[in-house]
């Protein structure tokens, strides 16, 4: 096949959505998961893209079995895997720690690492065995790699987990032509970011400056046009004046 293939986690909604778009616009073929196929459907009906560039797979990349099966799906039809977004995510509510419940530590765990981890890894074998060997890992980090919202322990601790993760992947990947990067990503006007917005508005707190989330989605398509010679590590897409450099 001439067109490369892209997978995206988390691409029913916010910036896998938009993502998806971009890549589909740069000539990517994608496969689309998620938890929600309707959502999934709603992504590629706003692309217009014909169906033999498009394959959707309802996941939940926190089980492992789902995970195996959605690679096993991409292989079948794609034959090949050229760039992985690890983009899945979700998160608990803005509580102090000392409340945060078994359950929902679990949940953030099981889907911003474990789910992220099955997603990579199997990325990883099918970019090591296919031929030519390798391909693209970009991880979502989020700011939240680098410092921490106020009540966010178990969402900060995944992602500054992921950030390990990203730089254990690059490194052993490199005898196999596989590059590995993250997006670390502040403030992009997504569902999830209007909710935040919501939240600081009840609270009688000054509303935090957003941004378009169509400049992350360029930049992930800026990182997965490189050469597996070239990799962007890291890289941080943020709202200028949102509270992060000196926290304000």
């Amino acid at each position: 096949m001439d067109r490369k293939v892209a997978l995206i986690t988390g691409a029913g909604s916010g910036i896998g959505r938009v993502t998806a778009l971009a890549l589909w616009e740069a000539g990517y073929s994608l496969v689309l998961a998620g938890r929600r196929e309707n959502k999934l459907r709603e992504t590629w009906s706003a692309a217009s893209v014909d169906g033999d560039r498009a394959l959707i797979v309802p996941t939940d990349a926190s089980d492992r079995h789902a995970v195996v099966q959605l690679f096993a799906e991409t292989k079948a039809r794609f034959g090949r895997l050229d760039v992985l977004f690890n983009n899945a995510g979700v998160n608990a509510p803005a509580i102090p720690l000392d409340e945060l419940s078994e359950a929902q530590w679990l949940n953030v765990v099981a889907v911003n690492l474990t789910g992220a981890f099955w997603c990579l890894q199997e990325a990883y074998k099918m970019m090591k065995a296919q031929r030519p060997q390798g391909g693209r890992i970009i991880n979502n980090g989020s700011i939240s790699a680098h410092v921490p919202r106020p009540h966010s322990a178990v969402y900060t601790a995944t992602k500054h987990a992921l950030t390990g993760l990203t730089k254990s992947t690059s490194l052993d990947g490199r005898a196999f032509n596989i590059a590995c990067g993250q997006i670390d990503i502040g403030n992009a006007r997504t569902e999830m970011s209007d909710r935040m917005q919501k939240r600081l508005e009840s609270a009688a707190l000054t509303p935090e400056p957003q941004m378009d989330a169509r400049h992350v989605a360029d930049a992930v398509v800026y990182m997965a046009s490189l050469p597996l010679n070239a990799n962007v590590l890291f890289m941080t897409v943020m709202a200028n004046g949102m509270p992060y450099v000196g926290r304000g």
